[in-house]
């Protein structure tokens, strides 16, 4: 399955490469709503929603940890687009799950967090400022009343 839409001059596609439960067209409408939120509306974005398995040959391939995760970021590095995101449906539900929100909520919040990373935001080592910046983003994009997921 796939969705399409475009946001500012770029467009966000999103692909389910697995069945996904979730209505894509709302999911391509919220990641524009969060590349205008962080000033990018004029790049391109791509989400593919996949299994672990899939996600855990990429995460091998890339970053050397052999095991699946939940969301991986890849640059598109051209200046044109911002890049992929490629997200674990499986490992998603598991930890919306665990943290006790919806799926949708937790597809959403990997959205954002794999946006920031792409923008060069990295919390493994920018003493908190992306964990600041993401939860002002997700009160604003999720929370607030008017906030439409």
């Amino acid at each position: 399955m796939r969705a399409a839409a475009a946001t500012g001059t770029a467009e966000v596609v999103v692909r389910a490469a697995v069945r996904a439960g979730l209505d894509l067209k709302a999911l391509q409408t919220y990641a524009a709503r969060v590349l205008v939120a962080v000033g990018a509306d004029e790049r391109g974005l791509g989400i593919k929603l996949t299994s672990d398995a899939v996600i855990r040959r990429l995460n091998r391939k890339y970053r050397g940890v052999d095991s699946p995760t939940d969301v991986l970021s890849f640059s598109a590095g051209d200046g044109v687009d911002l890049g992929d995101l490629v997200i674990s449906l499986a490992t998603a539900r598991r930890q919306a799950r665990l943290s006790g929100l919806s799926f949708e909520r937790e597809i959403h919040e990997l959205v954002l967090h794999g946006i920031l990373h792409l923008q060069g935001h990295d919390h493994a080592s920018d003493h908190g400022e992306m964990n600041r910046l993401e939860l002002k983003l997700r009160r604003r994009l999720l929370d607030a009343p008017h906030a439409e997921v």
